[in-house]
């Protein structure tokens, strides 16, 4: 079950995605951190934020929209605070999300980080829909976000990994930006934008009016994205959107992934991170995957022959 992730070895492809597992050790007591590959810390900015106003987060009809607003602790207070817990798992690997207003915050973040012990890699947030400025902004622009990855490489310490946006025209274009720019290695997809409204008062129901869609009914169009990311470029991807069994990493994996982010799927069940790790295992035996690197890529997209009747 291991992988190799941007030079990061993994016991296994399943990570907890950024913004589902709060800091990591707030799960110990509910999920065998050492039986998960990674998980990715809530986004980290240079100062500690608040977040958007309340109601921030609607169940949909096939997931959640949330419109969070990257609360967060800071930098500082997660090197202080919550990182030394996390040294207590070592075989879990700790991607840092990394997100700022402007490209200078982003540097300035990941330089703090850089002499910090226990960090695996920085996962840089080009691509949040809840916030006013940065974040999707970046990921939508392949001006900005060139930028963005090029001033974050110069001064990062350790693998570098560009969560994309979704909300773009061409994520093949976006991801060929980013590893022009000097990305180790790609996540997609962030969430969607989206907008639901409360018939009988015709207002918002998010605070923040628009918010990002994820769960379920994200997961055909996010498999589509990580398959024509990962033919675009040569740097791994982590593939994400909708996950929530063994089965649907499988699907990740074959569209081109390398390893897969677990995230919604843990407001409804705060062990799916580990249950989907346990069962994708079980699925390798039952179908006879001697390694599970051996998925990834291999959709067969061939025509297939067709069956003449009596023949």
């Amino acid at each position: 079950m291991r992988v190799q992730f941007a030079g990061i070895e993994l016991i296994n492809p399943v990570i907890a995605a950024s913004g589902t597992f709060g800091y990591g050790i707030e799960f110990e007591e509910i999920v065998s951190l050492e039986r998960i590959g990674a998980f990715v810390t809530k986004g980290l900015s240079r100062e500690p934020m608040a977040g958007n106003e309340a109601p921030r987060l609607i169940e949909t009809a096939a997931g959640m929209m949330n419109s969070i607003g990257l609360q967060n602790v800071g930098v500082k207070a997660f090197i202080e605070k919550k990182l030394p817990d996390m040294r207590r798992y070592p075989k879990c690997a700790v991607i840092v999300n990394v997100f700022g207003n402007q490209v200078t915050d982003y540097v300035e973040v990941i330089h703090q980080l850089n002499d910090a012990d226990g960090i695996a890699a920085y996962e840089l947030n080009a691509s949040c829909p809840n916030t006013n400025h940065g974040g999707m902004a970046f990921g939508t622009d392949p001006v900005t976000l060139d930028e963005l990855v090029w001033r974050a490489k110069q001064v990062a310490k350790r693998p570098l990994i560009v969560k994309l946006s979704p909300n773009v025209t061409s994520i093949s274009e976006m991801a060929r930006c980013a590893q022009t720019a000097g990305a180790d290695a790609l996540s997609l997809v962030n969430t969607f934008v989206s907008l639901a409204i409360d018939v009988e008062t015709r207002r918002p129901r998010i605070a923040n009016v628009t918010a990002g869609l994820s769960g379920p009914a994200i997961k055909p169009i996010a498999v589509r994205m990580v398959w024509e990311a990962a033919r675009a470029v040569k740097i791994p991807v982590l593939g994400m959107g909708g996950i929530v069994s063994p089965e649907d990493a499988v699907e990740f994996l074959l569209a081109g992934a390398t390893a897969v982010q677990v995230g919604t799927a843990s407001y409804a069940d705060p062990r799916a991170v580990e249950r989907i790790a346990k069962g994708l295992e079980h699925w390798c035996v039952r179908h006879h995957v001697e390694r599970v690197n051996e998925l990834t890529g291999a959709l067969d997209v061939k025509p297939q022959a067709r069956q003449i009747p009596g023949n």
